[in-house]
């Protein structure tokens, strides 16, 4: 019996401002460009996905996927308060017909992490009217693409954007107001719901979902009182908030978007309540713990919000291949495993398609199944670990990457 499911989604993934290039009217394009700010480098021309799009579908395409999450510009579509841009629609129309006629399933965010630079000015999703803000930009999305997009991922990582843009100050607009952050992260709950509104109203019948970061938390010294009180405080904002409103009833969507790279040590005696990874542990160029017996947990985690599961971020920055292979196939095991035990997942998605600008830290991490060599035009040049994941895409073996 395979282990993976007729129709499985196998593919990777992108956001609009990590590879298009040139998103100058939004939030980040002003903030790696203040000198006080911690970006180490501007986007720029990102990788030029904006005008290479067809060819790069082509090559994902070619290379065994069947599945492809891109986002949408925001700041593109809405380049001032209440006027849209018919061309920027037109734009991301393009791009999914070139996904449908190289036969990859669109998976299409409405908001990863970029805010129109008036949007932002206003407050952005601390302004009063940020929900309606919000619905409206979903409602053109939708009036102009609905019948085009067959799955919909609301909200990117509603839990990082509270934490970096309202608690760590990393991401614009670089606050640290724990009531700040602890807000917003409600109301992106309440915007992927009222997108869900939105969109159920309009044409096309995609299926939706919001896509949540979930850590694997634990505390550094199991037992402490302090440190077991801040993981659980930790483990409230970060996951329990958002399961919880998925299960609260009501229309949350048709499928929950699940991303994950790593565990998190909490240490209540750290003035940001976390611990490097431990001595002599595997890492990665973010200085993350590789650690897949912890997407196995969130997997059964995520899935007591009663709804099928799609993993739309996994994956690892690396200059080593091989160690990238290695990180496909214990991850990968645990999707496997987690199937066998009756948790429904629909798809994996890997992050990232192609090696991208990774916001404050700019273009240094490699995340990419297919690398991009910046001294010669931008070449895209596939990594041996894009082909073997196509190879399981193709086979659902996963013996192929030992």
């Amino acid at each position: 019996m395979p282990i993976f499911p007729p129709g499985f989604h196998w593919g990777s993934a992108t956001a609009s401002h990590q590879v298009e290039g040139n998103n100058t009217n939004n939030d980040w394009w002003d903030w790696e460009h203040d000198p006080a700010s911690p970006c180490v480098e501007p986007s720029g021309d990102a990788i030029d996905h904006y005008h290479r799009y067809d060819d790069d579908f082509a090559l994902l395409a070619s290379l065994g996927q069947n599945a492809h999450r891109f986002s949408l510009e925001w700041s593109r579509i809405e380049p001032a308060e209440g006027e849209f841009s018919t061309a920027a629609l037109d734009h991301y129309g393009r791009m999914l017909d070139s996904l449908a006629r190289h036969g990859l399933t669109a998976f299409v965010t409405l908001h990863h992490f970029t805010l129109p630079r008036w949007f932002a000015a206003r407050g952005g999703w601390l302004a009063p009217d940020a929900l309606d803000v919000f619905a409206r930009y979903v409602a053109r999305v939708s009036a102009a693409l609905g019948d085009r997009m067959p799955y919909v991922c609301t909200i990117n990582e509603p839990q990082i954007v509270a934490r970096e843009c309202y608690l760590s100050g990393q991401f614009p607009p670089g606050h640290r107001d724990l009531t700040e952050a602890v807000t917003v992260n409600g109301v992106l709950a309440a915007a992927h719901r009222r997108a869900v509104e939105v969109l159920r109203a309009g044409p096309g019948s995609a299926q939706l979902g919001t896509c949540l970061h979930l850590p694997h938390l634990e505390p550094l010294r199991p037992g402490d009182e302090a440190d077991e009180g801040a993981a659980a405080a930790a483990r409230m904002v970060m996951v329990d908030t958002h399961l919880d409103d998925l299960r609260a009833g009501g229309d949350v969507g048709d499928f929950v978007g699940l991303q994950y790279y790593s565990r998190a040590l909490i240490d209540a005696t750290s003035p940001d309540l976390t611990a490097g990874p431990p001595e002599g542990a595997e890492t990665t160029l973010m200085g993350w713990e590789v650690y897949p017996a912890g997407f196995g947990a969130v997997l059964r985690r995520i899935a007591e919000a009663g709804l099928p599961v799609v993993v739309t971020e996994n994956g690892i920055a690396t200059t080593d291949d091989d160690q990238r292979v290695r990180y496909l196939a214990s991850h990968l095991g645990e999707v496997a495993a987690a199937l066998a035990d009756g948790i429904d997942v629909r798809g994996y998605l890997y992050w990232s398609s192609f090696d991208n600008f990774e916001w404050a830290v700019g273009y240094r991490p490699t995340f990419g199944l297919v690398g991009i060599d910046r001294a010669d035009g931008l070449r895209r040049v596939p990594r041996r670990s894009a082909e073997l994941f196509g190879e399981v895409a193709r086979t659902g073996d996963l013996s192929v990457l030992s």
